[in-house]
């Protein structure tokens, strides 16, 4: 995802600690699930929406991505959620743990269990 921070510039962010199935590769046919991952993050986040960061130990990636957990919500009320949580437990993402961001993967794999054993998402169509 591409966002556009608070100076102006605009970062490719990765999402830490998850893996969606592939629907945008150039060279490589959609993997089961993806385009519904796609639409799915796509209806988290529509465009405008404003995000907090957060990074954990590695900021960026060796492609030079900015790594976070993204998080949505309104100020106001304080509602906050985490895409890359959501995300794993509705059946859109795996948990994908690469040391040392690694600060939210135990609840990710909880989640992703709980999404498997009630056959949610990928977990119903694909496995």
């Amino acid at each position: 995802m591409v966002v556009r921070l608070q100076n102006g510039s605009q970062e490719t962010v990765r999402l830490i600690g998850i893996d969606t199935p592939e629907s945008v590769h150039p060279t490589q046919p959609d993997e089961c699930f993806g385009p519904e991952a796609a639409a799915f993050t796509r209806s988290l986040l529509p465009a405008g929406t404003t995000v907090q960061l957060e990074l954990d130990a590695e900021p960026r990636d060796r492609y030079g991505r900015l790594l976070a957990y993204v998080w949505v919500g309104e100020e106001l009320v304080q509602n906050w959620y985490m895409i890359n949580q959501k995300l794993v437990q509705s059946g859109y993402a795996e948990p994908l743990r690469i040391a040392p961001n690694v600060r939210y993967a135990t609840e990710f794999e909880r989640l992703a269990g709980e999404a498997q054993a009630q056959g949610r998402g990928l977990w119903g169509g694909c496995r």
